[in-house]
């Protein structure tokens, strides 16, 4: 950790901003929170970083013990990162920080999101109030990509696999999805970028569990 861009305050909020503060690392933690990625899929998923930064943001993560990096062996041989136990336990900051940024009056909406960002946005605003008595597997494809959402017992997982046994499955672009979920569009308004295979009555209610909160009043100007 640079000396240079430390604050040299004994708050641990401050410690935190330390190691995770810097431009790029959240979003390269965010991008591991669902599993080991290369650099290639990294790169793939923050397209707005350079290789140069994102080499040097690893080095800094893995520095602070946030993430390691492995080779895998043969046949595959290509060296992967990964969070550690401890990386992983700030999923939760991502969590508190997207349910308050969302709030915020000036976030500018229809942005495009990674699909490890659309699932963790998914984790982090459905409202498990409303899954009631649901208990049904929902399959998302976002080109090769493959997740699962197992609604069980009133709760719900969400998490990278295969769509075997899915009682419905939504392929397409996910930032088409993020339209439906979050931006009040129908998979009708969709259907040149997603295609719904199995219970459509599913898919719309799987579509109902991510209602926003209220946006925060806006300030700036006012009197």
């Amino acid at each position: 950790m640079s000396q240079k861009r430390a604050y040299q305050d004994g708050c641990a909020v401050a410690h935190a901003l330390d190691i995770i503060g810097d431009r790029w690392a959240m979003p390269i933690m965010r991008e591991l929170m669902l599993g080991p990625r290369r650099f290639t899929d990294l790169r793939a998923g923050l397209p707005g970083i350079s290789a140069n930064m994102l080499t040097q943001r690893l080095a800094d993560l893995e520095a602070a013990s946030i993430l390691i990096r492995r080779r895998l062996p043969p046949p595959a041989a290509s060296q992967i990162y990964e969070l550690t136990d401890w990386g992983r336990e700030s999923e939760i900051l991502f969590q508190i920080l997207g349910r308050w940024a969302c709030r915020s009056p000036t976030m500018e909406p229809g942005k495009p999101m990674s699909q490890a960002s659309v699932i963790l946005s998914m984790r982090t605003m459905i409202d498990r109030s409303r899954i009631g008595d649901l208990n049904a597997t929902i399959g998302l494809r976002f080109g090769e990509e493959t997740f699962r959402a197992t609604f069980q017992d009133g709760d719900v997982h969400i998490d990278r696999g295969d769509l075997t046994g899915a009682d419905v499955v939504i392929s397409g672009d996910q930032n088409a999805l993020v339209a439906v979920l979050y931006g009040g569009a129908r998979y009708d308004d969709m259907a040149d970028a997603l295609s719904i295979e199995g219970d459509r009555a599913l898919a719309d209610r799987f579509a109902s569990l991510f209602p926003l909160p209220p946006k925060a009043p806006s300030t700036y100007g006012a009197d």
